[in-house]
Order: structure tokens, then sequence, then C-alpha cells
């Protein structure tokens, strides 16, 4: 059981080390914290370009072709004549 305790301790302190590290003050990859509480570039340093966004096409409307001849209309499952 202490070992057990001991192996849940060590995964909380590492995982948040990490998070904090990478959230690098609230301004994110590239940027750090000014003076005056402000996000500045880092100068010098390679700026990640951010995620490209997918956006999904356009739904395909396609009109049913005329199922039953002209004097007819469908209802119910069948051609009626009208």
């Amino acid at each position: 059981m202490k070992y057990l305790l001991a192996v849940a301790m060590l995964a909380s302190a590492v995982v948040g080390f990490s998070e904090t590290a990478s959230a690098a003050g609230g301004c994110g990859p590239g940027w750090y914290r000014g003076p005056y509480g402000g996000c500045r570039p880092m100068a010098g340093r390679v700026v990640v370009a951010p995620a490209p966004v997918y956006v999904a096409p356009a739904p395909v409307v396609v009109v049913r072709p005329r199922v039953c001849p002209y004097g007819f209309r469908w209802y119910a499952g069948a051609c009626r004549r009208i």
C-alpha cells in the first residue's frame, strides 16, 4: 500500500510540473510575460505555427428524379392517381 501511495504522489508531481512548464506563463509557445504582464514574442527564436484548421465541405444536395409518371403523385409509399 505504501508503494502504491508513493507512485501516485510521484505521478501527480510529474504531471503537475509538466503542465506548468508547457503553459509558458499563459501566453503560449513562443511568447513570454513582459514586465507589465503582457504577452511578448521571444525575439530570435522560432515561433511555432498554429495547427491547420480543417473545415468540412458543404453537404451536397441531390434532387431525386420524378418517381411517378405524369398524372400520378407519390403518396403513402405508392404512385396514386391525382
